[in-house]
This record gives C-alpha cells, sequence and structure tokens, in this order.
C-alpha cells in the first residue's frame, strides 16, 4: 500500500504488525494530498456555533459565511439566533480601504434588531491580510453596548482546522472572563461554602447535534450531579460566563476544547477529567469518572452504580438481536477527532464487527499510539488521509462498512459499500446507552440493506463487464 502515498505522508500511514514507528501527526497537509481537514475559520465555527443566544458574524467575503447555513446539526431547547447567517460581505473596495468600519455597522445595525447576549466576530483570511483592526472595533461595541463582543482570530491561512479550535477556546476564555464568578480571581477558591451542594460539572466538547447534551445532562440529573454549563451545545452566554464556577470540567472532544480545560486549570483551579459518551463502556466510565471524583457526597457511586446496572440490563439483550447479523463484518472508520475513533473502536467489537481501518483528520501522535494498543494486527491507522488513500485502502481491505462525515458519504456509495454517518449532518443522537442502541441499528440497518445485493446481482448480470 506505502508505494502509492505521497512521500510527505509515508509516516502518517500505519500498519499494525508490520510497521514499526511512531506515526507523524499535528503536521501540515502534504501538497497534492487533497486533504479533508478544512480551515481555521471552520474549526473555529464549529466549535462556537453552538452558542445559541450569539450573534455569529463573519467578516470577510461572502462566500465564508458558507460554513454558517447549517453546517453541522446543533440543537437548542430555546433560542435559535445561531441558525441566522450573518456576513460583512467584504468586496474589492473593502480590501482596498479596509472594512473596519463595515464591521462596525453590521453590528451596530444588527445589535439592537436581534439583542444577542454576545458577540462573535469571526476573522477571515483577508481580514489577517488587509489588517483590520477587528479587537479595536469589538472594544469599541462592546462598550457601546454593554454586552461582550468577542474577536474570533480564525484566519483561514493561519493552520488547519485545529488551530481553529483553539482560537475558539481563546475567545471562549475571554467569554467566561467577563462573567461573575463564585471563584477568587487570585486563589481561585469558591467565595461561598460549597460543604452543602450538589457537585458541579462543565461538559466540553459536546455540541448537542442531536440531543446528546440533553441525554448526558439527565444521567448526571440522576446521579445527583449539577451540569453547570456545556461547551458548546444547546449553549448560552451566561452559562458559559459562569463556568468558571464549576468543580470539575469534563472534556469530551479532546481535539477541540482540552486547550480551555488547561487554560481554566491554569487560571481556577479546576480539575479535568478525559471522557467518552460514545458506547456502552466508555459511558459507563464517563459517569464513574465523575463519580469518583466527588469522594465526600453521600451516595453517589451507589446512585452512578444503580444507574448504569439499570441500563446495561435493559440494553444488552437488544444489542445482541444486532450481533448475530453483524458478527465477522469488516468496517473502515474515518471521523474528525480521535476520541470519537477509539469509542468507535471499541464499539464495533462489541458488536462482533472488526475494524479494518481507522484515522482522524485531527489526532495527536499520543493518540495514535493508544489506538495502536486497541487495533488489532493488520489494521491500517490513518492520519490527515484524502479521498485516493481512503478509496484505495477501502477496496484492498474489502471492508463492508465505511463510517465517516459527509465528504466520505460519496466515496463509500461509489464504492458499494454501507456508510454511516457519525459527523456533524446526523440527525440520530449516538451518545449514551441509547445513542449506543441507536448505533447498532443504523449499522445492522445500513449493512443489511437489500441494496447491496441488488448491486451485487446487477454487477453479475453487467453486459458490458469485460470477460
Amino acid at each position: 500500500m506505502d508505494n502509492s502515498l505521497i512521500k510527505d505522508r509515508q509516516r502518517q500511514v500505519f500498519t499494525k504488525g508490520k510497521d514499526n514507528y511512531v506515526i507523524q501527526a499535528e503536521k501540515r497537509s502534504a501538497a497534492g494530498s487533497v486533504s479533508q481537514r478544512a480551515c481555521v475559520f471552520c474549526g473555529s465555527r464549529v466549535v462556537l456555533y453552538p452558542v445559541a443566544d450569539a450573534l455569529h458574524i463573519v467578516h470577510g467575503p461572502i462566500g465564508c459565511a458558507a460554513y454558517t447555513w447549517d453546517i453541522r446539526g446543533s440543537l437548542s431547547s430555546g433560542p435559535e439566533l445561531h441558525r441566522r447567517s450573518f456576513s460583512t460581505d467584504l468586496r474589492e473596495n473593502d480590501v482596498i480601504f479596509g472594512g473596519e468600519q463595515k464591521l462596525y455597522g453590521a453590528m451596530k445595525r444588527l445589535i439592537p434588531e436581534y439583542k444577542p447576549n454576545a458577540v462573535f466576530v469571526y476573522s477571515t483570511c483577508i481580514v489577517g491580510i488587509i489588517g483590520d483592526d477587528v479587537e479595536a472595533v469589538c472594544t469599541r461595541t462592546s462598550i457601546e453596548e454593554g454586552i461582550p463582543v468577542i474577536p474570533v482570530h480564525s484566519e483561514g491561512f493561519k493552520g488547519t482546522k485545529r488551530d481553529g479550535y483553539r482560537a475558539a477556546c481563546d475567545a471562549l476564555m475571554r467569554l467566561i472572563e467577563t462573567g461573575n464568578g463564585l471563584r477568587d480571581a487570585e486563589t481561585g477558591t469558591h467565595k461561598i461554602d460549597k460543604t452543602e451542594k450538589k457537585p458541579v460539572i462543565n461538559i466540553l466538547g459536546e455540541f448537542n447535534l442531536a440531543g446528546e447534551a440533553w441525554i448526558i445532562k439527565e444521567y448526571y440529573k440522576k446521579m445527583g450531579v449539577e451540569v453547570g454549563a456545556v461547551l458548546t451545545g444547546d449553549g448560552r452566554v451566561d452559562e458559559i460566563r459562569s463556568a468558571m464556577n464549576a468543580d470539575l470540567n469534563i472534556v469530551q472532544c479532546s481535539g477541540s476544547l482540552k486547550y480551555l480545560a488547561k487554560s481554566m486549570e491554569e487560571r481556577w483551579g479546576i480539575p479535568f477529567k478525559q471522557v467518552s459518551f460514545f458506547g456502552i463502556e466508555d459511558t459507563a466510565k464517563a459517569l464513574y469518572t465523575v463519580a469518583e471524583a466527588f469522594p465526600e457526597v453521600p451516595g453517589l457511586i451507589e446512585r452512578t452504580t444503580e444507574l448504569v446496572q439499570s441500563e446495561l440490563t435493559n440494553i444488552y439483550p437488544q444489542l445482541e438481536r444486532y450481533r448475530k447479523d453483524l458478527d465477522g463484518k469488516k468496517a473502515a472508520v474515518y471521523v474528525g477527532g480521535a476520541f470519537k475513533a477509539f469509542s468507535m473502536l471499541r464499539s464495533l467489537k462489541l458488536l462482533g464487527m472488526s475494524v479494518a481501518l481507522i484515522g482522524s483528520q485531527t489526532g495527536s501522535s499520543e493518540e495514535y499510539e493508544e489506538m495502536k494498543e486497541l487495533a488489532d494486527p493488520g489494521t491500517v491507522i490513518v492520519d490527515d488521509s484524502n479521498p485516493h488513500e481512503l478509496s484505495k485502502f477501502i477496496r484492498e481491505l474489502d471492508v463492508d462498512l465505511f463510517i465517516g462525515g459527509v465528504k466520505e458519504r460519496p466515496m463509500a456509495y461509489k464504492l458499494g459499500v454501507g456508510f454511516c454517518d457519525h459527523n456533524h449532518e446526523r440527525k440520530i443522537a449516538l451518545a449514551g446507552f441509547e445513542g449506543m442502541l441507536n448505533f447498532a441499528e443504523e449499522v445492522h440497518s445500513s449493512l443489511t440493506s437489500r441494496v447491496w445485493q441488488a448491486i451485487d446481482e446487477a454487477k453479475e448480470s453487467d453486459p458490458w463487464k469485460a470477460d
């Protein structure tokens, strides 16, 4: 397989049992690779978009605003201002003479009309090139309007989607710092007595694509744990501004918001734990992780155990029905973040399936080392892959199912392979115990569909097929 790889990507593809090196990750995409990654601006939007009561303004040409038209599912239990698209629509004259006044005018018009609780202003490539002082415009507008106006330094040419996550974390940290916290700014200790109150956690890296945040919050409610803020699924500005009051941060999408968790730990001493809510094993572990973080809370471990046992008793018999048809099938997995890949690998094994190909767009070398430990011999592990590589591996490894995002769907269908969407656009919740059942049902329906048999029959009777 390695013979067809671009030279600069030789160490970004690894076959367990054959190769013996550390996978090179977190590097710029190789020229000519046609990477599946997106730009810095896209990464920042992915993280900040679900804040539902904020105004999101794209400062740049109208083409960049394509990323604002429902690029991802993100359900809200209240306001839906995040579903509206706003752009300063910079044109030739603005590029020559500057777009600061246009940005200022746009905000002065939009803020009174939509009454947001905060504004995020996204800088695009051209803004970085012409040198608009977005920071100054945001500061002026914030003072005049009396709400946080946060610049997001997300010029696309600065790096990759992962760099956009960092820009979003910086913006969120600035928003949190505008809040009236219950922690002392110097020592990080609480200003009030917390001994009689429920433990409070923040959930970072959960974007409520199809209602997952609501499922997770319900679990913690049953355990007796309060969720202070979800960053950023079904997000609210005031909840995020109060995020410094939490006792613990749990981080699901480590690639997107781990940097924020580290910043909050350094600033206010809030510890964080990495978790995943995809799959039975990881969901149970995430619940126990929080329970074990508060050993002083009476009955917390017992309530958690009761919740997990109840859910497992309900779900295992239902999963067994699907396992009978899925046993021995092979899957390929290519997703945005490595944390999803880990959970998916374990979940597919639970369903009796093997994973022949697994990879991500933004994984780290450390995450790929962990992936090697989980993978079976012969599994191909890829970082920042491209359509040519993925389609080649799918054919050579003879997989039955491809799990990826919207960019991979046409590829799978052209190759006659079943496909499951595990990206921004999905409408079915895949988090928690019930999410695992939804996932198993989708995998089963995709693989057992009559269409694959029809395609095989059509190939056999193709009159144009060469002898």
